[in-house]
């Protein structure tokens, strides 16, 4: 169930340590004091608390078997996946294969996305979030977006 605690919104400008290490947003940190798995999305790197990231994996595991998704897409999924748990100043770290996924350097955008986190190469998200605004605004014209019936 997800609760009003427990939704992940924003956007934060950050940086990433040169010991590959990610301040979270103090918005954020509560949430994920008891862990959370950090894993390659589409475009960037997803922070995802335990249970999403389990909920992820169930549905990952239920298209395997029923053939809609291929096993290794299962495999890679768990293998790329790094569990951390953020220190006393909000710091967890981003492995270099998963910083390598997303493109991410120094600077980058951390935004709330609901029921994760993602970590943005400033460019990419510039991209993504320009395609969303339209995205927002096509959805609240047709009604289906803010306020919609």
């Amino acid at each position: 169930m997800v609760t009003q605690h427990s939704l992940f919104v924003g956007v934060y400008e950050h940086t990433i340590d040169g010991k590959g290490r990610l301040i979270l947003p103090s918005a954020f940190r509560a949430q994920l004091s008891a862990g959370a798995y950090v894993t390659p999305l589409d475009s960037c790197v997803g922070i995802l608390p335990v249970e999403e990231f389990a909920d992820t994996a169930e549905q990952l595991r239920s298209q395997v078997g029923s053939s809609e998704v291929d096993l290794n897409a299962l495999r890679s999924f768990a293998a790329k996946a790094d569990f951390v748990t953020p220190d006393s100043q909000g710091r967890m770290r981003i492995l270099s294969h998963l910083r390598d996924s997303g493109a991410l350097e120094r600077k980058v955008i951390v935004t709330g996305m609901i029921r994760r986190i993602e970590v943005w190469n400033p460019d990419r998200w510039r991209e993504v979030q320009s395609a969303g605004t339209e995205s927002l605004a096509d959805a609240i014209t047709l009604g289906r977006g803010i306020g919609g019936a």
